[in-house]
C-alpha cells in the first residue's frame, strides 16, 4: 500500500482529540484523526459529565461549541444526594439552577465535536499497531490492515493505554487498588420506583470505608450506577465477568445488609455489568521534549476518576490548537510552550483526585465527602444540607 502525509495526526476520536480537530479548524489548519473503533456508534461512550467552567467550558468556546454544548444539557442534574447504606439521607443538595457544572452525556458531547469536523477527518477503523520514527520530528503509523501514514506532528489522544506514550515516557499505568463495576436501570419511575426516589434528581452517593454505590440519573429515566470497591487485582481476576449473572451475584454479595433500594442498583441491573479496574500514571507525569510528538488528556496524566478527567483533555486539546495557531510553521515552539503549560497545570489535579478517591472510599467515608459538600464537618446525627 502507498504511504500517504498527513502534517498533523491525531490517533484517537476520544473529546481530547476530538477538541483539537475542531480548534485546529477553527484557526484554518487541517488535521486527521485515526480512531479504532469502526464507526461513531460502534461502542457506547460512558456516562454523565460535568463541565467545568475553568476548563471543559472554555475549551467548548474555543471550539466555537458553546451554543450546541448548552442544547445538550441534562437540566436539573446537578442535584446530588448521599446516603448511608441504610438508605437514610444524609446531605441533599439540589440543582440551584446556576449551571455552574452542567451535566451531558459523554455521546451527545462527542457526536457536536464531530458533526463540527469536516468529511474525512476521523478516519474509523485505523487501529494503530506500530510507530516509527523517521528523524526530523517525523513518525510513520502503522495500521492493522497493513496501512501506513506519515506525519509531521503526531499526537497521542488515545487514553491509558496509549500506543504513542512509550516513545515520550517509560511510565505504565498502575493499578489504584480500586475497581468499578457499571450497570443500567430504564424507565426507573415506574419500574424502579424506590430506587428512582432514592436517587433522585442528579447524583447519589451511598459510600462507606472501602466500597459504595454511585448512581446518575440521566436523560430518558435511566440510572448509570457505578459500583466502586477496594479490592486487590488477584481478587478482580477471580471473577468471571463473562458470566453476567454470576458476577452480578458476587458483587452484590460485597453489599450484603445494604437497604433493599440500593443493592437493587446491583442485583436489578439491564445491561451486562462492566468491570474497569482504576488505572493511573505516576504523579505530576512528565516527559522530555521529543520533536513531532505529543500527549494530551488520559494519554498524559491518566488519575483515579475525580470529575476532571474529560475536563482536561479537552483543555488540553484546545490550548495544543491554540499554541500551534500561534506559532505558524515552527511546531518545535508551539509543543514546548504547550508541554510546560500542560505539566504545571495537570500536576495539582494528581493530588485532587486521589483526595477524592479518599473521600470517597477511605476511613471517613461517607463524612469527609458531605464535608467537601457542604465546607467543613457538620453534626453527624442531622441531615445534612447546603446552607
Amino acid at each position: 500500500m502507498n504511504t500517504s502525509h498527513h502534517p498533523i495526526a491525531i490517533v484517537g476520536a476520544g473529546l481530547g482529540g476530538l477538541t483539537l480537530a475542531r480548534v485546529l479548524h477553527v484557526h484554518g489548519i487541517p488535521a486527521t484523526v485515526y480512531e479504532a473503533d469502526t464507526s461513531a456508534k460502534s461502542r457506547t461512550q460512558g456516562g454523565q459529565l460535568d463541565i467545568h467552567e475553568d476548563d471543559g467550558q472554555r475549551a467548548l468556546a474555543d471550539a466555537g461549541l458553546t451554543g450546541e454544548f448548552r442544547a445538550i444539557i441534562h437540566e436539573g442534574a446537578e442535584a446530588l444526594r448521599v446516603l448511608d447504606q441504610n438508605g437514610k439521607l444524609l446531605h441533599d443538595e439540589p440543582d440551584d439552577g446556576t449551571a455552574r457544572r452542567p451535566e451531558v452525556l459523554r455521546g451527545d458531547l462527542r457526536r457536536i465535536l464531530l458533526d463540527s469536523l469536516p468529511d474525512q477527518t476521523v478516519q474509523w477503523g485505523r487501529k494503530v499497531t506500530g510507530v516509527q520514527p523517521l528523524g526530523d520530528g517525523r513518525h510513520e503509523l502503522t495500521f492493522a490492515d497493513g496501512a501506513s501514514v506519515t506525519s509531521s506532528l503526531l499526537v497521542g489522544a488515545d487514553g491509558a493505554w496509549s500506543k504513542i506514550r512509550p516513545l515520550l515516557s517509560d511510565a505504565k499505568p498502575e493499578y489504584s487498588g480500586t475497581m468499578v463495576m457499571e450497570t443500567y436501570l430504564y424507565d426507573v419511575d415506574e419500574r424502579h420506583t424506590a430506587t428512582a426516589q432514592a436517587v433522585g434528581a442528579g447524583a447519589m452517593y451511598a459510600l462507606t470505608p472501602g466500597k459504595g454505590i454511585i448512581a446518575h440519573r440521566e436523560a430518558g429515566n435511566i440510572l448509570h450506577t457505578y459500583v466502586e470497591l477496594n479490592r486487590p487485582a488477584e481478587w478482580i481476576a477471580d471473577i468471571d465477568f463473562t458470566d453476567a449473572a454470576a458476577s452480578t451475584a458476587r458483587i452484590a454479595a460485597e453489599f450484603d445488609g445494604w437497604a433493599p433500594e440500593l443493592t437493587a442498583l446491583i442485583t436489578d441491573g439491564e445491561t451486562a455489568p462492566v468491570a474497569r479496574m482504576i488505572h493511573t500514571l505516576p504523579d505530576g507525569h512528565r516527559w522530555e521534549r521529543v520533536p513531532g510528538l505529543t500527549l494530551l488528556g488520559d494519554a498524559a496524566h491518566l488519575m483515579p476518576p475525580s470529575g476532571d478527567g474529560a475536563n482536561l483533555a479537552m483543555f488540553d486539546g484546545a490550548e495544543l490548537a491554540k499554541a500551534i495557531a500561534a506559532h505558524p510553521g515552527d511546531i518545535e515552539t508551539a509543543l514546548t510552550a504547550y508541554e510546560e503549560a500542560l505539566f504545571s497545570r495537570s500536576e495539582p489535579f494528581y493530588a485532587d483526585a486521589h483526595d477524592m478517591l479518599d473521600l470517597c472510599l477511605g476511613d471517613r467515608a461517607p463524612f469527609g465527602l458531605i464535608d467537601l459538600f457542604t465546607g467543613g464537618p457538620q453534626d453527624r446525627d442531622g441531615v445534612y444540607a447546603k446552607s
